[in-house]
């Protein structure tokens, strides 16, 4: 009997004969409580309701590894460039965002405003550092073509079965080996774009799940001894403003954004070498268009059930979709790269997929989503870093 459905079980049955007459007697037993969801200590973000993802305790050796070996923070933040050891070295680098409040979402009065850029709430972010591009093919590819076997939640398959789960560490020769990556891509996921340039090093990542950044992020953590993960969706937005309380970063006019960004007027249908835009007041670069990031957060409707003044909400949920991207992309129209626009994940990003069930790693559809990383100033707790790191694929 399931403990979280609503059933009735028998708990003693009592037959007696009278005569010809025969009478049953059931003993219903009252259904069990639901099972309330664990706590999880979550410093630096604020968990809003009550959607958490799957049990991901089967990963939780990995991250505790991997904690045991975080270096320490530094005690002021200064711009810093990171490598990449099993990307033969990539680099990339990090710009310090200083911690602050500011309104996520957008007010009544701007134009094209979307029903779910409000109410506006003020919210607390935490100083962090966030990288001054999307992830580009020169970081990302090695993770997405690790050249080991896995099975389908990204363990290394040991018995020759891609649907079972292999304990982590089993036979795994490092740390990094343990670490859940993914299975390989069926199609090329650059898509022939960027004039045919393949993987180019210089390119954004493509058409990674929410899931799939995620482990990316576990993986450098791992190889760097930094703590990186995606930004909540209330971090990213913070980044993108950089203090503006306008349109787009650099104002409300639309006519400038080609100086700040591709997107559909400009790009030539394809997307583009990252940081050839002017940044924004961060020094970020891209956060309006060439491709659309992701974020950790469950999309929610609106932002009503924010609590106002909380450090970094975040909403999650055991559901795949939907999930929130943001910043629009190549070929977007100007309206949908306002630094409050919300982009909600669908089933419709796998479409092409003909795997049986599709894969957790891959949206295949959606030729240009990607991502960039962040490090926040202060290490979590062991039990906040694997949870942000396993908000999962999650169950359709």
């Amino acid at each position: 009997m399931s403990k979280n459905l609503f059933s009735a079980a028998f708990t003693a049955l009592a037959l007696s004969s009278c005569c010809e007459d025969e009478t049953l007697t059931l003993i219903f037993e009252k259904p069990a409580p639901p099972e309330k969801k664990k706590e999880v200590s979550a410093g630096s973000v604020t968990l809003v309701g009550d959607g958490r993802p799957e049990d991901s305790s089967k990963f939780l050796e990995v991250t505790e590894k991997i904690y045991a070996q975080l270096k320490s923070t530094p005690d002021s933040m200064e711009p810093y460039t990171e490598k990449v050891p099993l990307s033969d070295n990539a680099q990339f680098d990090l710009i310090p965002i200083p911690g602050g409040e500011f309104k996520i979402g957008s007010p009544d009065s701007e134009a094209s405003r979307n029903d779910d850029e409000g109410p506006q709430k003020t919210v607390k972010i935490a100083p962090f550092w966030m990288a001054k591009t999307e992830t580009t093919w020169a970081m990302y590819r090695a993770f997405m073509e690790n050249g080991q076997s896995r099975n389908k939640d990204g363990t290394l398959n040991h018995d020759g079965d891609i649907y079972s789960h292999d304990p982590p560490f089993r036979d795994s020769k490092t740390l990094v080996d343990a670490v859940s990556q993914p299975t390989p891509p069926y199609m090329p996921m650059h898509f022939s774009l960027g004039d045919n340039a393949g993987y180019g090093e210089v390119y954004p990542a493509l058409a990674p799940t929410q899931h799939a950044a995620s482990k990316f992020c576990e993986w450098l953590t791992a190889q760097t001894g930094h703590y990186y993960r995606l930004p909540t969706e209330a971090e990213w937005e913070y980044a993108c403003r950089a203090g503006t309380t306008t349109a787009y970063s650099f104002g409300d006019d639309a006519s400038k954004l080609g100086d700040y960004a591709w997107y559909y007027e400009n790009s030539d249908e394809t997307y583009h070498p990252v940081g050839e835009k002017k940044p924004n007041p961060f020094g970020l670069h891209d956060m309006h268009g060439n491709v659309s990031e992701w974020t950790l957060a469950a999309y929610l409707p609106d932002y009503s059930s924010l609590p106002a003044g909380a450090l970094n909400p975040l909403p999650l949920t055991e559901k795949r979709y939907p999930r929130v991207a943001r910043g629009g992309h190549w070929d977007a129209d100007p309206q949908d790269l306002r630094s409050a626009v919300r982009q909600s994940s669908q089933s419709s990003w796998k479409m092409t997929d003909p795997q049986n069930p599709k894969s957790i790693w891959y949206h295949t559809d959606t030729q240009w989503l990607g991502f960039r990383i962040i490090r926040p100033l202060k290490t979590p707790s062991v039990e906040e870093m694997h949870l942000l790191w396993n908000t999962g694929p999650g169950q359709l």
